[in-house]
Order: C-alpha cells, then structure tokens, then sequence
C-alpha cells in the first residue's frame, strides 16, 4: 500500500453475513456448527447486542481440559467477552496495529450496531500479501484491491 494513498477500509476485507450463537447455547452445538462451516470466531449476541466472541483456539482449549464437556457447559463459558469491535469504514492499517498491540486474533466488525462481519488474522495476512504483491491501485477516490479476491466462507450462522 502506498501511505500517501487514501486508506483501505477493514470491510475490503471482512467476510460478510456473519452467523452468530447465543450465550446460553450448549457448547457442543457451537462446536459442531464451526467445524461443519469451518469457522474460527464466533459473534456471541444476547439481546440484540453483540456481547463476545467464540474463537476455535478457545473452543479447543476447553475441550481438551474437560473432553466432552458436559452438557451444562455453555457458549458463554468459553467466549471471550467485550471483544475488539470496529465500523466497517475503519482504516485497514488502523484495524490490524490495534490487534496487533492488544494481541487479539480478529475484530468483530459492526455497522450500526448489527453485525457486519469478522476481521481475523487470515484476512490481515491475505490484505498484506496484495499490498506486498502491489495489487492495489487508485479508483476513484479510493484505494481498492485490483483483483478480484476469493471470498472466505460465511461466520457463524446468518443472523435474525
């Protein structure tokens, strides 16, 4: 990416149609609701409010200390609370140094307070390699990547 270029914005390379779980949904059913879409994070809303997120590293964590984990067990003991959140316009660079400093593997992204989508890890790598390979170039007024990206699979189950 060229700094005196306008900014990439996180959305550019969110995965869009997030699914999301409840907090009180059994652990179990997170778990194979990720493994079947191949998801890594997982928005967590109550109320209508985003209030964690689920990763695969916590998920994996807790079900190799207590495997299976009983039915009791639920989304909200093993989700990270209060995650990262961002507008979908946040500059890219902006997105990836914050996750960077708070050692954080994704952010969820939100507009108006519905989720957007999940900015992880992967999707900063993938945005690197195009600013490394130079695949972006000015259209318009705003930076955009020039080729056309292949898109990740859904998060989380589509929302209500």
């Amino acid at each position: 990416m060229n700094p005196s270029s306008p900014s990439v914005s996180v959305a550019e390379y969110t995965a869009r149609g997030p699914y999301t779980v409840g907090p009180k949904e059994p652990l179990g059913n997170a778990r194979r609701l990720m493994e079947k879409y191949g998801l890594q994070d997982l928005p967590v809303r109550a109320g209508g409010k985003l209030v964690g997120l689920l990763s695969a590293r916590e998920l994996r964590l807790v079900w190799t200390l207590v495997h299976p984990p009983p039915q009791s067990l639920t989304v909200e003991d093993a989700m990270a609370p209060d995650p990262y959140t961002v507008a979908p316009d946040t500059p890219l660079d902006e997105v990836v140094r914050v996750m960077a400093a708070r050692h954080v593997e994704a952010a969820v992204v939100l507009d108006g307070g519905q989720v957007f989508g999940v900015f992880a890890a992967e999707d900063a790598m993938r945005a690197l390699a195009d600013a490394l390979e130079g695949r972006f170039a000015r259209t318009g007024h705003r930076t955009r990547p020039m080729a056309a990206q292949p898109q990740r699979p859904l998060r989380g189950r589509p929302t209500r």
